[in-house]
């Protein structure tokens, strides 16, 4: 529906600049058709200044109309949340998926090793989370 109403709106914009380009001026007597030329009753000088103007009339009604359905279809589509709700959805990096659980602190047991030469081993030690930097303030 909205590649329809798109081409629309585009016939209509062409459509409204070639009405508006034919149509006559104050100053120079005549727009692209020519300013003197008279063909007769219906592109008379009254009879096109009429014509023109209810036909540009006509067509950018229906250009806002167009614009309006558009614009509301582009909103419909959008209409869930704002940027800041779905921002505040998504999942930080560090955190666990929500559908598993978070895992446990204690530490795994040590493999027991009777070489001469083992060393006992531990767990990781769990190193302190840095905190953010601080910015001075100017007084």
């Amino acid at each position: 529906m909205q590649t329809v109403l798109l081409v629309v709106q585009l016939l209509i914009a062409v459509a409204l600049i070639a009405v508006i380009l034919i149509q006559r001026t104050a100053q120079d007597g005549g727009g692209l058709m020519g300013g003197g030329a008279t063909m007769g009753g219906l592109f008379t000088a009254r009879g096109s200044a009429n014509l023109l103007t209810r036909t540009t009339a006509i067509l950018a009604t229906l250009f806002i109309l167009n614009s309006l359905a558009l614009g509301y279809l582009a909103s419909s589509e959008h209409q869930g949340k704002s940027i800041a709700d779905r921002v505040n959805e998504m999942p930080s990096p560090n955190a666990p998926p929500s559908n598993t659980p978070a895992p446990s602190t204690k530490a795994p047991p040590a493999p027991q090793s009777s070489g001469p030469m083992s060393l006992p081993l531990s767990a990781p030690e769990q190193l302190p989370t840095p905190a953010a930097p601080q910015v001075p303030v100017a007084k």
